[in-house]
């Protein structure tokens, strides 16, 4: 085990790039609860996206134990040269974000961010780029930036200079690509789902949403038009196993935009558009204080409503948010500190 990392509770959210294959899933699982001290909170399997992302926490250096043995078992299972999904990727294991949740610094997550990607890329073999946080070149702070090309432009990328990776070899792995490793603050997952199956109205509603906005041509110039939403990070896509679109997002600061906020924002441009907005679904795991906040919200428009009511407030925004409306959202199984016992 790497030594010398603090006692505390560190969040470790891996994201693989294999949805569809039980077995593997399960073997990743288990390279990760054969470590003691750790415990999983989460799995979220993808069919259409052929992604899985498990959320796993406990002390700081069984995470880090934890992280590695899973990033090693999905290099030995999956092989990026078959893979198909609509998420964009750049690996077996794509991106493994470290989150501090109590008793240990951002600074702290940063520096075992950093011992965990020169193992990975020391040991096996895997070109290793640091995000977020633990980015040491300011372009690689965005995962975006850092997947643009996918696998599939990885090749060609690797062996550019300015794409030198952080740690681990300069030379494209073909089986196992490239994985993204950092310390970041909290993130929401968050998906709304929209009744209708074009995947270009839900791209359009997540390019007017996101921070990053759009480009389009005016007087044959291209122009940059920002979205309306701060901290958001979005995309739309069509998922065959729903049978509906969605707008994909990344609520990165929830203080500049909370999930009802962006739930709403989206439910005026479907209308715009011509459709309409039927629920959400969350991926991973959300802080009490998202649900709380959004109660409050919705709460705000009755005549009566006990605010004091955590209970029923974090109830009344599961039945708002339409949190259930793929399949059923329990709060004991789904907020972080009712996991964590903190």
């Amino acid at each position: 085990m790497i030594k010398n990392i603090p006692s505390g509770i560190l969040e470790c959210i891996p994201n693989f790039s294999e949805g569809q294959d039980n077995s593997i899933i399960n073997k990743i699982q288990k390279s990760i609860v054969r470590i003691n001290g750790v415990k999983i909170l989460r799995s979220d399997k993808g069919f259409s996206a052929n992604r899985t992302v498990i959320t796993f926490a406990g002390e700081p250096e069984a995470v880090i134990e934890a992280a590695f043995q899973s990033i090693k078992t999905a290099a030995e299972l999956i092989d990026m040269q078959k893979h198909n999904g609509i998420h964009p990727r750049i690996g077996a294991t794509d991106v493994v974000p470290l989150v501090p949740i109590c008793g240990i610094g951002m600074q702290e997550a940063v520096r075992i961010s950093y011992l965990l990607a020169n193992r990975v890329g020391s040991e096996l073999n895997i070109p290793v780029y640091c995000y977020e946080k633990s980015a040491l070149i300011p372009k690689r702070k965005k995962i975006e930036n850092i997947r643009k090309g996918e696998y599939e432009g990885l090749k060609e990328k690797i062996s550019k200079k300015q794409w030198k990776p952080d740690f681990g070899p300069a030379i494209f792995n073909a089986k196992n690509g490239a994985t993204i490793i950092g310390a970041r603050d909290i993130l929401v997952a968050y998906n709304v789902n929209l009744n209708t199956r074009s995947a270009i109205i839900a791209a359009e509603i997540a390019a007017r949403i996101r921070k990053s906005g759009k480009t389009i041509i005016e007087n044959g110039q291209k122009k940059k038009v920002p979205g309306l939403l701060n901290s958001v990070k979005a995309i739309g896509w069509y998922i065959e196993e729903y049978q509906k679109t969605q707008v994909s997002m990344n609520l990165t600061n929830l203080k500049n935009t909370s999930m009802h906020k962006a739930f709403e924002t989206i439910k005026e441009i479907a209308k715009d558009l011509d459709c309409k907005v039927t629920g959400s679904e969350l991926i991973g795991l959300v802080p009490e204080k998202a649900l709380v906040d959004a109660g409050l919200y919705y709460a705000s428009f009755l005549k009566s409503f006990d605010t004091k009511n955590k209970e029923a407030l974090i109830k009344y925004a599961i039945e708002k948010l339409g949190l259930s409306s793929i399949k059923p959202f329990h709060p004991k199984e789904r907020i972080i500190e009712y996991l964590l016992e903190i």
